[in-house]
C-alpha cells in the first residue's frame, strides 16, 4: 500500500511517499481495519519529522494520527461494521496510509453530512476545542473568546465552535490581513493583528477584557494574554507553536481572579467528547470544517505548511477518491 514515511529526521523535506506492507489485525485482537480516504496533518507531525516530539518512534515510521475512511473489517463486539463511514485516531503515527488498524475505542461513525476530508480534520482540532471550551474553559452564554493563531487548524475550529457553545463574541488574533479574512470566514466577529493585540482588545471591550483566551501559540504573547482577561477570565493553554514555553508569574493570577488552565483532552474519555461533538455536526448546528486538502504526493508540502505556519486552516491529505 502507499504510505507517507519518515526515514530520517531532517524535517518535512525528508517525508517520502513509499510502498509498505498493509497492517493486519492480529489474530484474537479487536483491531478495526479501515480503508483510509483522508488523513489529517497536525503540528506534532512536523515535530516528529525532526525528532522533537515527546514521543520518538523508531525509524522508519509512517506519519499521521487522524483518519477518515470506510471499515473493511471489525470484530463482532465493535460499535461499527464493515462498510461504515468512520473517523479514527491511530494515536500519533500510522495514519497517512491507505490502510490502518485502530483500537475500537478510537473509531467513531462519521455523520453522513460530513465528507471524508472534513472528517479527517475533526478529531485533533474539534475534539480538543470542544473539550477546551465546554469543560476546561467553562464557557458561558454571552461570553467573549479571544483566539490566537486564529487562521490555523485550532484557531478556525475555535471560531466555528465558540458561538455554537454560547459565546456572543469571538476576537481573532492573526499575523496578516490575509489570515484575518480566513478567520472572518470561520466565524470571527472581530479581527486584530498580533502586533499590539492587547491594546486593540482593550479598545474593543471598552477596557473590560475577554472571558476566555485560547492560546495554541505560547511564546511572548502569553503575558499580554493574561493582561487581556476580564475578572474571572480563563486562559486555555493548548500548545506552543511559537516555540517557547512561557512561564507564569502567579501574582498576576491574584489581581483579577484569573485562571491559567491546561488542556489535555487525551486524558479524558474520547467517546464522551465525540458524542457531544457528533450531535452538533449531525444536527447541522456546527458546520464541518473546510480543510486545505493536499494530494498524498504533496505530503511534504502539507507538513511544511504547519512547521512554517503558512497553513490556512486545517490541513488534510486525500489518500483515495
Amino acid at each position: 500500500m502507499r504510505a507517507i514515511q519518515v526515514t530520517r529526521l531532517d524535517g518535512p523535506d525528508a517525508v517520502e511517499l513509499t510502498e509498505v506492507d498493509e497492517p493486519k489485525a492480529e489474530q484474537g485482537t479487536d483491531g478495526i481495519v479501515v480503508e483510509v480516504h483522508a488523513a489529517g496533518a497536525a503540528f506534532p507531525d512536523a515535530l516528529l519529522t525532526r525528532g522533537l516530539y515527546q514521543y520518538r518512534p523508531d525509524l522508519p515510521f509512517v506519519l499521521g494520527a487522524e483518519v477518515a475512511g470506510v471499515v473493511r473489517s471489525a470484530p463482532d463486539n465493535a460499535a461499527v461494521r464493515s462498510g461504515d463511514r468512520v473517523v479514527g485516531l491511530t494515536m500519533i503515527t500510522g495514519g497517512m496510509a491507505e490502510v490502518v488498524v485502530i483500537s475500537p475505542d478510537r473509531v467513531f461513525k462519521l455523520p453522513d453530512n460530513v465528507s471524508f476530508e472534513a472528517g479527517a480534520g475533526l478529531l485533533f482540532n474539534d475534539l480538543t476545542m470542544y473539550f477546551a471550551l465546554s469543560v476546561r474553559g467553562r464557557l458561558q452564554q454571552g461570553e467573549t473568546v479571544l483566539v490566537h493563531g486564529a487562521a490555523g487548524g485550532i484557531g478556525t475550529s475555535t471560531l466555528r465552535l465558540a458561538s455554537v457553545l454560547g459565546a456572543s463574541r469571538t476576537i481573532a488574533v492573526v499575523s496578516t490581513e490575509e489570515k484575518g479574512e480566513i478567520a472572518t470566514a470561520a466565524g470571527a466577529t472581530d479581527v486584530v493583528l498580533a502586533e499590539g493585540f492587547k491594546d486593540a482588545v482593550k479598545e474593543l471591550t471598552d477596557g473590560r477584557g475577554v472571558d476566555v483566551v485560547v492560546d495554541p501559540v505560547g511564546g511572548d504573547r502569553f503575558t499580554d494574554s493574561l493582561r487581556s482577561l476580564a475578572p474571572g477570565g480563563r486562559l486555555l493553554v493548548i500548545g506552543f507553536t511559537g516555540g517557547e514555553i512561557p512561564t507564569v508569574k502567579v501574582n498576576r493570577l491574584l489581581l483579577n481572579n484569573i485562571d491559567v488552565v491546561g488542556v489535555g483532552w487525551g486524558a479524558w474519555t474520547l467517546s464522551q467528547q465525540w458524542a457531544g461533538l457528533e450531535r452538533l455536526l449531525s444536527s447541522g448546528q456546527l458546520p464541518p470544517p473546510e480543510p486545505v486538502v493536499y494530494p498524498l504526493e504533496a505530503a511534504a508540502a502539507a507538513v511544511a505548511s504547519l512547521e512554517n505556519r503558512s497553513a490556512k486552516g486545517k490541513v488534510v491529505l486525500r489518500i483515495r477518491d
